[in-house]
């Protein structure tokens, strides 16, 4: 049975990248979502019913639709390549990689409870909170990508550097992005 699914790997490879790309864009989306949401509930009325009642609908459509089923194709087809090819889990960079793929896990259902919180009226971050919070997505994005694509050519202390770097370049471009909104007000 896995010699004949071996001929399929590269159709797994591809499923798994198609369904990644679509997971971080639900993901990146919902957090802007997240972000509008929690900033129409500062909006008088009617305004503010109007808006949270639709950024709730939009949230759990795309919830329902893009992120969860996303994650779970993804997972799946990440799981089948690692059954067709356990050599992988040999490998230290697939232990660093699936290391940050835990980590994004957890950032998925974190997000899957922020969405149950602003469906019941409970905002607990900040609109800013929420965006240095979307940001740890592309940090997690960025680190899968490197140490996929270097594998063992990366040195892990140079890499984890540029990692802090990058995550560091993008909590100043969003306290930027604040100071510029409230210039603008």
């Amino acid at each position: 049975m896995i010699e004949t699914l071996q001929s399929y790997y590269y159709y797994f490879v591809a499923v798994h990248i198609v369904f990644v790309i679509s997971w971080m864009a639900g993901l990146f989306y919902i957090l802007s979502l997240f972000i509008y949401h929690t900033e129409a509930n500062e909006k008088p009325e009617p305004e503010k019913s109007i808006l949270l009642q639709q950024f709730t609908k939009m949230e759990a459509t795309l919830w329902k639709i893009i992120c969860a089923p996303a994650m779970i194709i993804s997972v799946v087809a990440g799981i089948s390549m690692l059954t067709l090819h356990p050599m992988l889990l040999q490998m230290s960079w697939m232990h660093v990689k699936l290391g940050f793929v835990i980590g994004l896990l957890i950032y998925h259902f974190i997000c899957q409870n922020i969405v149950k919180q602003l469906k019941n009226n409970q905002f607990k971050m900040t609109s800013f909170q929420l965006r240095l919070w979307r940001e740890l997505a592309t940090i997690f994005m960025i680190a899968i990508v490197f140490v996929v694509i270097l594998k063992s050519a990366i040195n892990w202390i140079y890499g984890l550097i540029g990692i802090m770097g990058v995550a560091m370049a993008i909590m100043i471009a969003v306290k930027l992005y604040k100071n510029y909104r409230l210039k603008s007000k």
